[in-house]
């Protein structure tokens, strides 16, 4: 493996800031916006639509995640990131300086659509731009990115909100975007990429995967009935697109996951439940400012509070070497996660005093320790499913596109517990916080029919042959 001195060098370095970038754009903005948006709705109105900020950003980055390899087939790595890039500059634009809350919500598509590609594009371009000795510490580096992104995003975010300068926040994230435009031109080699899958795109699923994830997003502003028919809608819409993806020539998840008694389709399954319920991030700003009367900086900080946990534990749970220890962090996980957002329920009480907001931020880092602990051993678990190269590659795209499913579920599900919670703001943070933690629970059981179904999976070969 090379060294990370090397990685740096004259001949890398540009190239390496123009994937880690892309990844660090897409982590600082999710950070960011959940930090600034209390302040920005309180300029713009729009409150109804809180949850919406989040999953059109996420269903979009989604989409573009499906296209990253048509992208660098077509257009190479250079022509693809500058397109990202600028995209990005422009949607940032957009949503900074919207007047209404609909015009940001354009914005964020567009942000979207440029996030999931630059964050994609980084693991498919590294084989192209660097020698294989530095591919792995390449993507450690962009992996850490993301806890760059919980560090920076609020602070920057915060600061913004706090001078009452929201929208300059984004004007700051166009102009890095800009400004890495000039750096890939120099950096990236503008030829398109031979070689480079070009399987068609999966129109129809990502059509049924956005309609389920809009019919549950509008259900958080409807009252009633409306919301129940809603709901209902996006189950429909779910149950046909796992229907029509079983027998589909192209799919959103590998062929792999729909045969037999495959693991993989319950390994994505644990990813999709802990990824959702790390979406109660969304609105814990909002909550640590309406509820304990917390700076948009320090509420920017308790929103964090999550992915700080979740990094602590992904690095302390990667010590676990046999194959017992690595199950019993992926039960414990869902365990410590629905047991953290409980106590952070409990908590929610209005005229909360200084003890119990430092209460806040013990117990949501306590609850992103659970995902750390869980999410890393269930990546691994998907890594490893099949001995079969071109298998395990497939395998380990889904990993990465389940979880950005997850993340736009998960958001549309907050906004429609906290629209059931009513009025009531301390209300509304209970029910999102216990009906979170029920979701975590859940995984335990996910957990363990999958340790059931790996079971039968090795059996089956055997079986065949005999």
């Amino acid at each position: 493996m090379g060294a990370w001195r090397e990685l740096m060098g004259r001949d890398h370095r540009a190239s390496v800031i123009v994937m880690a970038g892309g990844v660090a754009l897409y982590a600082i903005n999710v950070y960011l916006t959940t930090s600034l948006l209390p302040n920005a709705i309180a300029d713009i109105g729009g409150e109804e639509l809180y949850s919406w900020t989040m999953t059109v950003f996420l269903v979009a980055s989604v989409i573009s995640s499906m296209l990253v390899s048509r992208l660098l087939a077509r257009f190479g790595a250079r022509w693809s990131y500058s397109t990202g890039f600028i995209a990005f500059a422009v949607g940032t634009a957009i949503a900074g300086g919207a007047p209404t809350m609909v015009v940001m919500l354009v914005g964020r598509g567009l942000q979207g659509l440029a996030a999931g590609l630059l964050a994609g594009l980084g693991f498919a371009v590294v084989r192209t731009v660097l020698p294989p000795n530095l591919w792995q510490r390449a993507i450690a580096l962009m992996s850490a990115m993301w806890g760059v992104g919980n560090v920076v995003g609020p602070i920057v975010g915060g600061f913004f909100a706090q001078i009452g300068l929201w929208r300059g926040a984004f004007g700051l994230l166009a102009a890095i975007a800009l400004g890495l435009v000039a750096l890939t031109f120099r950096a990236l080699p503008s030829g398109a990429g031979a070689g480079v899958s070009s399987d068609p795109v999966p129109w129809i699923s990502l059509a049924l995967l956005t309609s389920t994830a809009a019919a549950v997003s509008i259900a958080s502003i409807v009252d009633g009935a409306a919301t129940v028919a809603l709901l209902g809608v996006a189950a429909i819409a779910a149950a046909a697109f796992i229907l029509y993806e079983r027998g589909a020539t192209s799919r959103v998840l590998p062929e792999m996951t729909y045969r037999g008694r495959s693991p993989l389709r319950w390994i994505y399954l644990a990813i999709v439940v802990l990824a959702a319920v790390s979406t109660v991030e969304t609105f814990i700003p909002l909550f640590g400012q309406r509820i304990g009367g917390l700076s948009p900086l320090a509420a920017g900080f308790l929103g964090a509070a999550i992915s700080w946990g979740w990094t602590i534990a992904s690095i302390w749970s990667s010590g676990a070497e046999t194959d017992r220890m690595r199950r019993a962090v992926r039960v414990a996980g869902p365990i410590v996660l629905g047991v953290g957002l409980l106590a952070y329920g409990l908590l929610q009480v209005a005229d909360p005093g200084g003890w119990v907001v430092v209460g806040w931020y013990v117990t949501l880092l306590f609850a992103g320790c659970g995902i750390g602990m869980a999410m890393a051993h269930w990546f691994t678990a998907g890594m490893r499913v099949s001995t079969d190269d071109a298998e395990a590659a497939q395998a380990s795209a889904g990993l990465n596109t389940s979880q950005l499913i997850a993340n736009a579920f998960g958001s549309a599900l907050a906004g429609v517990l906290v629209s059931l919670g009513g009025p009531d703001i301390v209300d509304s943070a209970r029910l999102l916080s216990f009906g979170f933690a029920v979701l975590a629970v859940l995984g335990v059981v996910v957990a363990f029919a999958e340790f059931s179904a790996a079971r039968a999976w090795r059996r089956e070969p055997v079986e065949a042959s005999s």
